[in-house]
């Protein structure tokens, strides 16, 4: 039970700095603006994606699109969730990395059923690194799912 704690309250953190993040930006950024944090590197700004990642699915079916985008992901977090929950043997960083995962998830997820959308308002474009606009929450999954993939490559020997 003592493991467990720490789990829920990395998901709780995460989806915590997703909601007030959207929340503030929300309520102090008009839709589509254009704030330069950092010269023309590091934006703010309020766009509301009806899709999921850079917009895909967003001209999907209404039916298609909570099949998609609320239905399956709600499912399979929740899956992931009771499965960290019950594994004894899950590593602290493993752990981390799969609390990442579901907080952002579920983060991104509540706007969907909220809301219909997903606030994003973070842009970056720095030489050649230029990302889509995303939110906080996909920092947290992008975050959880590298040190997943690094973790995984770490303990397989790879032979050539």
């Amino acid at each position: 039970m003592l493991r467990k704690i720490p789990v829920v309250l990395l998901v709780l953190l995460n989806f915590a700095c997703d909601q007030i993040s959207k929340d503030i930006v929300r309520e102090k950024v008009a839709p589509n603006d254009y704030i330069q944090i950092i010269e023309d590197n590091f934006i703010l700004t309020n766009v509301e994606n009806t899709g999921a990642m850079l917009g895909m699915g967003q001209d999907l079916p209404p039916v298609a699109k909570i099949v998609l985008l609320q239905l399956i992901p709600m499912v399979v977090l929740v899956g992931l969730l009771l499965g960290i929950l019950r594994k004894q043997s899950l590593d602290r960083w493993s752990a981390f990395a799969f609390a990442c995962v579901i907080g952002g998830g579920i983060g991104n997820l509540l706007d969907r059923i909220a809301y219909g959308k997903v606030t994003d308002f973070l842009h970056i474009r720095v030489g050649v690194l230029k990302t889509g606009i995303f939110n906080m929450a996909d920092v947290s999954v992008t975050l959880g799912v590298l040190l997943i993939l690094f973790f995984s490559l770490r303990s397989k020997k790879i032979s050539l």
